[in-house]
């Protein structure tokens, strides 16, 4: 599985690849919702919504959204759907903090809740929801095997697991286009954006290992994931997976 292939942010840290994440999120979180826009040219807007009318049309009570960064996809669960119980995890207190102020004084702001804590041990009890998703963070995971295995412990029998993920394009033209940009123009507009040049060039290193496609398939369904489909989006620069227990 190429995922063994570590790409960690800081190359020389003796922190493993968990708490480098967390430093490198939290050093960008004032300026990631802006930088996410102009990266993928807004097209993750489009991406998102397709995983909210996902989410929305199961009527779901409870959901979790892992790595939730920024709180973007927790509050339109919020505002999209029923549900009572909406809680967004991520290990970066500064991008909690982002999305903590987004959420104050709003109507839902009693069903959403913000949590710090880590993928790969969620303090939930087996069962407890009725979706999970997690956007742009599986390729974050310390351990992928071991985060989704827990994610598959938390999810209710018959629950909806969706991931929306980078993916790398493999065919030609897009193929040779999103290495160009990857490799290039990435890292050169995260330098401008941000003072941390470290974390866009991260990103664009761990989104081109990450395993993608029929190799992601494969593996949720090696943790016991049934119902495993993958849906390329934008000529496969993203994917959405959908599972089920």
């Amino acid at each position: 599985m190429n995922s063994e292939k570590k790409v960690t942010p800081y190359k020389d840290s003796a922190e493993n690849k968990k708490q480098q994440v967390e430093k490198m999120f939290d050093t960008i979180s004032g300026k990631y919702d802006g930088l996410n826009r102009v990266i993928s040219f807004g097209i993750d807007v489009k991406w998102r919504k397709k995983v909210i009318k996902m989410v929305a049309n199961t009527n779901p009570e409870s959901i979790l959204d892992i790595a939730t960064g920024t709180g973007d996809l927790a509050i339109q669960f919020a505002e999209k759907t029923q549900a009572s119980k909406i809680i967004g995890l991520d290990l970066s207190e500064g991008m909690l903090s982002v999305a903590q102020k987004k959420v104050k004084n709003k109507s839902y702001e009693k069903n959403l809740s913000f949590v710090k804590g880590d993928s790969e041990a969620l303090p939930f009890e087996d069962n407890s929801f009725d979706v999970i998703t997690v956007s742009f963070g599986v390729r974050n995971f310390e351990n992928l095997e071991k985060g989704l295995s827990e994610i598959l412990r938390v999810l209710k029998k018959g629950g909806l697991f969706v991931i929306l993920e980078t993916s790398v394009p493999t065919k030609f033209p897009f193929k040779q286009g999103y290495t160009i940009y990857a490799k290039g123009i990435l890292p050169l507009i995260g330098s401008i954006f941000s003072k941390d040049k470290v974390a866009y060039k991260y990103l664009s290193e761990s989104a081109s290992i990450f395993p993608h496609g029929e190799a992601l398939n494969n593996i949720l369904r090696k943790i016991g994931f049934i119902e495993v489909k993958n849906k390329p989006q934008t000529f496969g620069v993203a994917t959405i997976y959908t599972a089920t227990k």
